[in-house]
């Protein structure tokens, strides 16, 4: 898979393309908050999915204070990235995963340098993450994108400052 790597905001167009990738391609676990249903990609997991993707669609300023993006290579959805303001001004979580077909090709970074664009062009200043320490592709992905990280026994703590331009 090759090509640009673009973000649109998640709407009800990419919506069941995206949910196709995290069924075909992604745990359930990996790419959406635990939800009691069946285990595996059951009915209600999948509408658990849409509704929380569905949350979103206002953005930043909306209830959930969370903007969401389709990561699209090639004309095709391959995953999802996310930045949600915090109660700290001017700082936003980011979170993202991608199916499995495109993990391990630059596309990580790169969508994470254009949600930084955004987020930057948002008035954020500082973007944030966490993930667990045995999850090597994202602290890859973080780590070339110059954040700063911070080890905490099974959990590490990121730091992207958008006041210096990143490197990634």
């Amino acid at each position: 898979m090759t090509g640009v790597v673009r973000l649109e905001p998640v709407d009800e167009q990419n919506l069941e393309p995206l949910l196709s990738v995290a069924v075909a391609e992604a745990e359930p676990a990996d790419v959406m908050p635990p939800v009691a249903a069946p285990a595996g990609w059951s009915h209600a997991r999948r509408e658990a999915f849409r509704e929380f993707h569905r949350a979103s669609f206002g953005g930043l300023d909306a209830a959930t204070r969370t903007a969401m993006y389709a990561i699209v290579v090639g004309g095709e959805v391959v995953g999802m990235i996310r930045m949600s303001r915090r109660d700290e001004p001017d700082v936003a979580e980011v979170g993202l995963w991608l199916g499995q077909s495109a993990r391990g090709q630059g596309i990580g970074p790169a969508a994470l340098r254009e949600l930084l664009n955004l987020a930057a062009a948002a008035g954020i200043r500082t973007v944030a993450a966490d993930t667990s320490s045995e999850n090597r592709g994202a602290l890859s992905v973080l780590e070339r994108c110059g954040a700063k990280l911070r080890d905490d026994g099974d959990r590490v703590y990121a730091e992207i400052s958008l006041d210096v331009a990143p490197p990634c």
